[in-house]
């Protein structure tokens, strides 16, 4: 009689876990994914971090990119104060970047003082001053000025090397696109490609589908923990968002377009078996034990990566919506906060680093930026699929 009764125990439990959810990849969640649930999240988020942050910051790099996702925001909920948090950070820094006046001095080197205008650092902000002004009925020409000026006279030289490091495909790629959508001007695509291909051959690898964030840390030169090689999370989400974001704008028959999905497609293949089981992408993407633990950054691009590639018909629900289940799973419920705070966030940097603490309290504003990008298209894709 006692057997009885615990097989009826064991089974009861198994239908209340099975009516709670289902587990993928060894982690429960919940039932559904709603898109009710990811504006909340999308909401929870960004407007703690406009509660908590000025728009008065610099047009530098790690703002500028919050304000990728605070767009993306934006043009999905139709929230003024999303738009006017923008619109103040621009005017706070003239719709300028880098200040420097002195073409002859302007560097592309890493930097962050005014004569670094040609390093993509400086130039990803020209991103939201294209939305700001597509926004602008009467789209006064100052609002994009600066951005015209840096990229048309980098347009003019010879030099193809722009791209020497792997967040500068996120931080001017789609700059580039943006502004040949407002200009029309073929020179930004012609560059684009040449750009892309020097950044290609420098960073890519074709056996591991991946990019290395630089030169000094492609293998066997460097190499992970455990001997093998080593590819930076938030360096790679940079670049399969960097795609995601460019692909966006290129034209159907461009030269650009075929090596663009290729690569995109092919990140989503090794990305998708470097996954952990809980959800997120360590530090170290193929040496989990080089940086163990969870990563927010990394984890929220690759997710509006695939979600986007899904949106538009290059990547297969059935193989990827899985993938984003989890993604989202550990991005909204561990990283994202009960008061709106995105942990897990690791700390402006190059690499992933043994012995560094990325916890709870691990936040910052390009987090946040990839957070968004990714709760918007995850909302765009709720309103056609489901991730169950």
């Amino acid at each position: 009689m006692m057997r009885r009764r615990l097989c009826l125990k064991a089974a009861l439990a198994s239908v209340a876990a099975i009516s709670a959810g289902c587990t993928l990849g060894g982690v429960a969640s919940s039932a559904a994914v709603t898109r009710s649930d990811v504006l909340a999240s999308l909401r929870l988020a960004n407007d703690y971090w406009q509660r908590s942050n000025s728009p008065a910051l610099w047009s530098f790099w790690d703002v500028a990119a919050y304000h990728t996702g605070n767009m993306e925001a934006y043009f999905l909920t139709g929230d003024e104060r999303y738009r006017q948090y923008s619109t103040a950070w621009a005017e706070h820094n003239q719709w300028s970047s880098a200040r420097s006046d002195v073409k002859a001095a302007w560097k592309y080197t890493y930097g962050e003082t005014n004569e670094h205008v040609l390093f993509g650092d400086w130039q990803v902000c020209f991103q939201t001053y294209v939305d700001l002004y597509n926004l602008d009925p009467a789209k006064d020409p100052r609002k994009i000025a600066r951005a015209r000026e840096v990229m048309e006279y980098q347009l003019s030289t010879p030099n193809d090397d722009y791209w020497w490091w792997a967040d500068g495909l996120y931080m001017v790629m789609p700059v580039m696109t943006k502004l040949y959508k407002v200009t029309g001007d073929q020179r930004y695509l012609d560059k684009l490609y040449d750009y892309f291909q020097f950044a290609d051959q420098l960073m890519y690898d074709a056996d591991a589908g991946l990019y290395y964030r630089d030169a000094k840390y492609i293998y066997p030169r460097h190499k992970s923990s455990n001997g093998g090689k080593d590819f930076w999370a938030r360096g790679d989400g940079w670049v399969f968002a960097g795609l995601a974001k460019a692909l966006a704008d290129l034209p159907a028959g461009h030269r650009c377009r075929p090596l663009f999905v290729a690569r995109f497609q092919r990140m989503a293949q090794a990305l998708k078996a470097a996954q952990r089981p809980e959800g997120y992408w360590t530090r170290s993407l193929l040496d989990p034990a080089h940086a163990p633990g969870p990563e927010t950054s990394g984890t929220a691009f690759f997710t509006y990566a695939y979600l986007w590639g899904m949106n538009h018909g290059l990547l297969e629900r059935a193989e990827y919506a899985p993938v984003v289940r989890r993604s989202w799973q550990f991005l909204s419920k561990t990283a994202l906060q009960a008061d709106g705070k995105l942990g897990y966030v690791q700390p402006i940097g190059e690499r992933a680093i043994p012995g560094q603490v990325v916890d709870k309290n691990s936040t910052a504003s390009f987090g946040v930026g990839a957070f968004l990008l990714a709760a918007a298209e995850l909302a765009r894709f709720l309103d056609q699929h489901t991730l169950d």
